[in-house]
């Protein structure tokens, strides 16, 4: 991928943010994106406030102008987690083939992948993705989207090319 094309992981957990529990899952999404080209220029821990989470997503598209967003937390069933209803309020519209390609992929390890209501959808010209918190988790979903994160990017970016091989 282009190295120009910006980048930024938001880890959402309420210890994170306390300082009660390490960035695991953010540490390995840094690195996953650096390896496959891409310039991580945006890097924040928040805690689970719908508030806050939409407000740094609105932040990051509209004044960063970051091309990808990785968000890591807040995707299950408890009340804490707000993550998918912060996305719904910020993006333009959801790219569901995405959370789908995860889900599919999470459910040949686990039946707990049907509870993840993760999504991924575009705001402007960025895209945002949410993972699951956990290290494993957040590493195994990226891997599943990232061999098509270059060219959604580029889309994105205006590429009007045909997308036939």
């Amino acid at each position: 991928m282009d190295r120009e094309t910006r980048a930024g992981v938001l880890t959402i957990s309420d210890k994170g943010h306390r300082g009660l529990r390490e960035d695991k899952s953010g540490d390995i999404l840094v690195r996953m994106l650096e390896e496959a080209g891409l310039r991580v220029v945006r890097r924040e821990i928040v805690p689970d406030e719908e508030e806050i989470i939409a407000h740094t997503l609105i932040t990051w598209t509209d004044r960063d102008g970051l091309a990808l967003i990785l968000t890591s937390g807040g995707t299950g069933l408890s009340p804490r987690d707000v993550t998918p209803q912060a996305m719904e309020r910020v993006i333009d519209y959801q790219v569901p083939g995405m959370a789908e390609a995860m889900r599919a992929e999470s459910l040949k390890k686990t039946p707990h992948a049907m509870l993840s209501r993760a999504m991924a959808g575009v705001r402007k010209s960025s895209l945002i993705i949410n993972l699951p918190g956990s290290p494993r988790g957040a590493e195994e979903n990226l891997s599943v989207i990232l061999p098509a994160l270059e060219h959604g990017l580029s889309k994105l970016a205006g590429d009007t090319t045909d997308c036939a091989t």
